[in-house]
């Protein structure tokens, strides 16, 4: 799937609670950037507010994918590119089912066996998390380690994103373990530029080229 190729570099989430300018300001900086993916996670507020944020969001993204977090329902509402899904969330073939072949799902892993299964069931990408320890998340579990991002690496071909506990001190080391993609959740939303802050992960992965 040609979409496959987005998921690469730095892979932006929004957090509402820890965002010092808000989602809008912070999506319209990630999309400033360059950045590929656009995930929208929220966990808090209705479902009418969140489809309409969802939505407004949604228009910004006119080069990044827009994928929502959890809520196929959402995801499907507003005409997102994808959905990105938990382990216990909807299973991968019933989201691929629902969504169609030109969507994009990704999926949450902490082992090279769910991501195995997960590409058995049509999965465009795998998100190893959490990585590092991590405060964004209260659900994360135990953090899976950099071990975990080079098994996954080596057991599937899909991109691989690692997400937690990842800042400019550690990025790039998740980088040379395997990730294709990283997030950093509160080391840019919660910084003044948050376009200067995805430009400085952005450059690890040119330092990091053959």
């Amino acid at each position: 799937m040609r979409n496959r190729q987005r998921v690469a570099g730095y892979y932006f989430v929004t957090d509402a609670v820890l965002s010092r300018a808000g989602n809008l300001s912070d999506v319209r900086g990630a999309q400033s950037a360059g950045v590929g993916v656009v995930q929208y996670r929220a966990k808090q507020g209705s479902s009418r507010a969140l489809y309409h944020e969802a939505l407004a969001l949604r228009s910004i993204c006119r080069e990044a994918l827009f994928l929502v977090n959890d809520r196929l329902d959402l995801a499907l509402a507003v005409g997102a590119d994808g959905v990105h899904l938990g382990q216990e969330d909807l299973p991968c073939l019933i989201a691929r089912r629902l969504l169609g072949p030109d969507k994009v799902v990704g999926v949450s892993v902490r082992s090279a066996a769910e991501a195995r299964e997960a590409e058995r069931d049509g999965a465009d990408y795998v998100g190893v998390s959490p990585v590092f320890s991590t405060q964004t998340k209260a659900d994360a579990g135990a953090p899976a380690g950099l071990e975990a991002v080079r098994e996954v690496r080596r057991a599937v071909t899909l991109p691989v994103v690692a997400i937690g506990g990842i800042d400019l001190d550690n990025a790039a080391e998740v980088i040379r373990a395997g990730a294709d993609s990283v997030c950093a959740i509160s080391a840019v939303v919660c910084a003044s530029d948050v376009e200067a802050e995805i430009r400085k992960f952005q450059g690890l992965f040119r330092a990091s080229a053959p």
